[in-house]
C-alpha cells in the first residue's frame, strides 16, 4: 500500500499550514508516520489521495452516523445551497431543528445553536455561572470538551495523545476557577464541595470517548446528580460525542439521569459545523435576547448545516439503528479479545453503543489514570496494520471508534480480519 502523495501533500502542507494539518491528532504523532490526506467518501468507506479506499471507523470522530454523503441528506444540502448559504438572520429549518432536538431531550425546553461543541460548551459554562452566581466549575480528569482555555486541564483526546498536561497560553487566571476530578470517583466530587462553596456545576461525558471509551460505573451519574442538587450546583452534561449514537436522544436517558444544561454536537450537524446547548424554560431564559447572559454568532444556525442536520436526524429516526449498532460493535469486540488472547496481547475493550474503544492494557479502564496504562507502541503497530488491511481508524489510543447505519455485513468480516491479522502483528 502507497502513501507517497499523502506524504508529498504532507511536506508542501508543512509550509503553509500549523504542521500540515488543522487538527492536532490529524498528525498522526502518536502513531508515527505521515497523517492521510483524503480525496473522497462515501456510504461506509474513505478514499485517500493515493487511492487506497479504508471501512471508515472514524467518520469525522463521529457526525457521520449515516455514512458519507447519504442520499437523502445530500439532496437536502443540494435544495438548501439553492436558497444561498449564509443570510445573517433566522430561518425556518432553525426551528424544525430546534423541535427535533428537544424533544429527543425530555430536560430540554430550548436549544441554543452554535458552530462547534467547543462554542456550546463554553457557551453553557457560562450560562451556569450565570444562572448561579457562582463562579467555579469541576471537569473530570480525562474527559475532553474542546478548546476552551477553562478546560484544557487534564484534558483528554489531543492532549492525552500527545502528553501535554494543558496548554501553552492558557493564562493562570484562565482555570483558577476549574477543578479536577477522577471519573468514576464520587468522593472526589464532594471533596471540592467541602472546601468550596461557590461551585456552579461539574461537566462530563456521560460515556468519556476522549480517553477512549470509558463508561460511568455503579450509578455514578444518578449520584453525582443527587450530590449536586443537595448542593445548589448544576449538571453541565457534554453529548457532543454520544448525542444521537446510542439512541435517538442521548446517553442520559439509557443512564437514568437527566441533565439542567446538555452540549450537543457532531451528529445534529449532518457532517457540517453545528454544536448546541439546551436547558429548561429558567435556565435558557437567562440567554440573550431573553436574559443578561450574551452569546451571538453570526454563522450560528446556518442554513445549510440546518438542513444537513433535519435531514440526518429526520433519517436517523426512521431507521433506528441502534439495535444493529450494538450487534456490530459486539462482534467487533469479542474480534477483538479472541485475537488479542489468541496471540497472547494484552487489551481490554470498551463500548457503549456505536462506540467502541481496544486499550492495549490488562487493567480494565474506569478512568484517565487507567487509560493511560495503555501500551501506545503497540496501538501504533496494531493502528497501521489495519490500515494496510483497509481499515481507517483514528490515530490515538485515546480516541472512540464510531460506527455508522452503512456498514454492510461484508465491512464487519473484513474488519475481523483485519483485526486478526493486525494483532498478530503487534504480537512480533
Amino acid at each position: 500500500m502507497s502513501y507517497k502523495k499523502s506524504e508529498k501533500l504532507f511536506k508542501k502542507g508543512s509550509k503553509h499550514l500549523v504542521g500540515a494539518v488543522n487538527s492536532p491528532v490529524r498528525a498522526f504523532a502518536s502513531v508515527g508516520g505521515s497523517p492521510l490526506f483524503i480525496k473522497k467518501a462515501k456510504g461506509s468507506k474513505i478514499t485517500d489521495v493515493d487511492d487506497n479506499t479504508y471501512i471508515d471507523f472514524v467518520l469525522s470522530y463521529g457526525p457521520m452516523i449515516l455514512g458519507h454523503r447519504h442520499k437523502k441528506v445530500e439532496k437536502a444540502i443540494r435544495k438548501a445551497l439553492k436558497n444561498g448559504y449564509s443570510f445573517g438572520a433566522s430561518t425556518k429549518a432553525e426551528i424544525t431543528l430546534a423541535k427535533i432536538v428537544c424533544d429527543a431531550f425530555p430536560g430540554m425546553d430550548k436549544v441554543r445553536f452554535v458552530n462547534s461543541g467547543t462554542e456550546a460548551v463554553f457557551s453553557a459554562l457560562r450560562l451556569a455561572r450565570a444562572f448561579t452566581g457562582r463562579d467555579k466549575i469541576i471537569k473530570f480528569a480525562g474527559c475532553y470538551h474542546g478548546h476552551a482555555d477553562a478546560l484544557l486541564v487534564a484534558a483528554g483526546s489531543g492532549l492525552a495523545t500527545l502528553s501535554l498536561p494543558g496548554s501553552k497560553g492558557v493564562p493562570d487566571a484562565a482555570v483558577k476557577n476549574t477543578l479536577v476530578s477522577n471519573y468514576n470517583d464520587l468522593d472526589s466530587v464532594a471533596a471540592h464541595f467541602e472546601k468550596h462553596n461557590d461551585i456552579a456545576a461539574v461537566i462530563i461525558e456521560p460515556v468519556a470517548g476522549n480517553m477512549g471509551v470509558v463508561l460511568p460505573e455503579n450509578d455514578f451519574l444518578k449520584k453525582l446528580k443527587k450530590l449536586l442538587e443537595s448542593k445548589g450546583a448544576l449538571l453541565i452534561v457534554d453529548e457532543v460525542m454520544t448525542g444521537f449514537r446510542s439512541k435517538f436522544g442521548g446517553a442520559q436517558e439509557l443512564l437514568g439521569v437527566e441533565a439542567d444544561i446538555t452540549c450537543l454536537g457532531k451528529v445534529i450537524g449532518g457532517g457540517f459545523p453545528v454544536g448546541a446547548y439546551g436547558a429548561r424554560e429558567e435556565i435558557m431564559q437567562m440567554v440573550s435576547p431573553l436574559g443578561e447572559m450574551y452569546q451571538a454568532g453570526t454563522l450560528s444556525g446556518n442554513p445549510i448545516a440546518m438542513a444537513a442536520g433535519i435531514s440526518t436526524l429526520t433519517e436517523l429516526k426512521r431507521q433506528n439503528p441502534y439495535k444493529k449498532f450494538d450487534t456490530d460493535a459486539q462482534r467487533i469486540e469479542e474480534a477483538l479479545l479472541s485475537s488479542a488472547k489468541k496471540y497472547n496481547v494484552d487489551i481490554t475493550v470498551n463500548r457503549f453503543g456505536a462506540m467502541i474503544n481496544p486499550f492495549f492494557t490488562d487493567t480494565q479502564v474506569s478512568n484517565f489514570a487507567e487509560a493511560q496504562t495503555s501500551d501506545t507502541a503497540k496501538f501504533a503497530k496494531f493502528f497501521w496494520e489495519m490500515m494496510r488491511q483497509g481499515v481507517f481508524l483514528p490515530p490515538s489510543q485515546f480516541e472512540a471508534w464510531f460506527l455508522s447505519s452503512a456498514l454492510s455485513e461484508e465491512d464487519i468480516d473484513a474488519t475481523i480480519a483485519a483485526i486478526d491479522k493486525s494483532m498478530q502483528v503487534v504480537a512480533g
